[in-house]
């Protein structure tokens, strides 16, 4: 879809639609609302007086204007309770009406900016945020049928200010780059674990360092027997697919050594290995790559956005299945840093990988480092599906984070790490076991990871629950979500900022 910045009268476009705004509890409409009422001789004001107008958020209503009007539809969004309204309001607002307005076969639309003279909101973010909102809510995963309905073509935002076009251009190039990089992640995790190998994942990360100039590593089998993984080698034992170390790097700071890294679990598929999963459920475990998929696009979006930072992700590939070759409860394994690990459950394989992967990441002196992983039901049981899980070691780099999340709507919440559950990873014959008992289990999961990290700064992010959605609402849609993408390069942009200032 594109989208363009231009100034003029929503209510004298020529579009399929025109799209203006509510907020819950307003009587009377103001503004661009008011105008468009006006031309439709008091139409949205006596719907909101019959109550089928209530501006509820996600509330999405539609108008035929019948010929009063250029466009054909007028639509009125919903952005809820004033006082709740913010930056990440937009984005849902964006996605549910170009939803709807698919549905009536709308090709060409326009749109007022929505909240940009509410508190603190700018220009420039409610215009990113919609053309960031607007991506994310129509993405289709359609490679293998047909879509039901057709895309919408174009997207008009419509404002009065002729001298905010150039920067507000510059704010729809931003909010497009990362929203597409979300939608690639989503399209990784959509797709079938029969196509989407660790090989094909390899092949990905060639064509996003290809397209934007970064640095491409893969390391096979080999590479990592000679490097001493024997955690990763361990879980792709039981797979005839070759496990891959995927490694992706921007340089856009030659100056500085210091680069931040992301790490993503990348299991392509996870049937649990020998400690196998109920059947119920199991065709979902395609989406265990999401934290993969989610550190492989961001650097590709930041390449593009060109801070002056270094970040270099690496993503640990394989797939966990049962076989005569597979890995065993009761087996040891070495990680590259040297520690032994007793498997209690096969299915307890992503910290496995990620244990080689941080070593890794360690051992090249990424600094400071941030893993993204479909790690634990237990998160999920803990946070349901709208928050992430966040574990670290280093207080400051936890609150960047988690700044950056209010920023880009992506919702995670700090958990504990106390040292007493420790305990729990004891091995009576290895220096660590890979599951402890059945509390506190997203916890002791990231207390083992934590054995892989040395003294970096390091944060941990669970994203079982969020990763994949079984309902689509606002700019979220069903199936993959993205989650982390948006988050992570948020806080490679800041850090940058943050550099240049000192």
């Amino acid at each position: 879809m594109e989208i363009k910045v231009i100034v003029g009268d929503i209510a004298q476009i020529e579009a399929d639609a025109i799209v203006v705004n509510l907020f819950e509890g307003v009587e009377q409409p103001g503004g661009a609302t008011a105008a468009v009422d006006k031309a439709l001789s008091g139409a949205i004001s006596s719907l909101i007086g019959r109550g089928e107008i209530k501006g509820k958020f996600g509330e999405v209503s539609i108008i035929h204007t019948l010929g009063k009007l250029p466009a054909r539809i007028v639509t009125i969004a919903g952005l809820g309770k004033r006082q709740d309204f913010n930056v990440d309001k937009i984005r849902g607002v964006a996605g549910e009406f170009c939803r709807a307005l698919r549905k009536l076969n709308c090709r060409k639309i326009a749109t007022i900016l929505h909240g940009a003279s509410i508190g603190d909101i700018e220009l420039e973010a409610s215009t990113e945020a919609i053309a960031e909102g607007a991506l994310l809510g129509l993405y289709n995963f359609t490679k293998y049928k047909k879509p039901e309905y057709e895309d919408i073509e174009e997207m008009l935002i419509v404002v009065r200010e002729r001298e905010k076009v150039p920067i507000l251009e510059s704010a729809i190039g931003k909010g497009k780059t990362v929203a597409l990089a979300t939608n690639l992640a989503r399209d990784m995790v959509n797709e079938p674990a029969n196509y989407m190998t660790p090989s094909q994942m390899a092949e990905i990360a060639k064509e996003i360092a290809s397209k934007y100039n970064l640095e491409f590593k893969v390391f096979g089998r080999e590479d990592m027997e000679a490097m001493g993984m024997g955690a990763l080698l361990g879980v792709a034992k039981g797979s005839n697919q070759p496990p891959k170390l995927i490694t992706l790097s921007y340089k856009g700071d030659k100056h500085s050594e210091k680069t931040l890294g992301f790490l993503g679990k990348g299991i392509t598929f996870d049937s649990g290995g020998i400690s196998i999963k109920a059947s119920e459920g199991m065709d979902e475990m395609k989406d265990d790559m999401a934290g993969a998929a989610a550190v492989m696009t961001a650097v590709g979006a930041i390449a593009q956005l060109k801070p002056k930072i270094n970040v270099t992700a690496v993503i640990p590939a394989t797939e966990n299945l049962p076989s005569g070759t597979a890995l065993k409860p009761g087996d040891v394994l070495k990680a590259m840093n040297g520690k032994t690990i007793e498997v209690i459950s096969t299915d307890a394989e992503g910290r496995l990988i990620l244990a080689d992967a941080l070593s890794y990441a360690v051992k090249q002196g990424l600094s400071p480092l941030i893993d993204l992983a479909t790690l634990t039901g237990a998160c999920r049981v803990a946070l349901g599906t709208l928050y992430s899980g966040l574990f670290g070691n280093d207080q400051d780099l936890v609150n960047k984070v988690l700044e950056a999340t209010e920023r880009t709507g992506e919702r995670m919440w700090q958990m504990p790490m106390p040292e007493e559950y420790k305990e729990q990873n004891k091995s009576e014959i290895a220096n660590v076991k890979n599951t402890g008992n059945r509390h506190g289990g997203a916890i002791t999961a990231a207390l083992f990871l934590a054995e892989f990290v040395a003294n970096i700064p390091w944060v941990h992010i669970d994203i079982a629950g969020t990763a994949f959605s079984a309902k689509e609402s606002g700019y979220i849609v069903k199936g993959a979500t993205g989650v982390g993408v948006r988050t992570l390069v948020e806080l490679a942009l800041s850090e940058a900022k943050s550099q240049e200032a000192i």
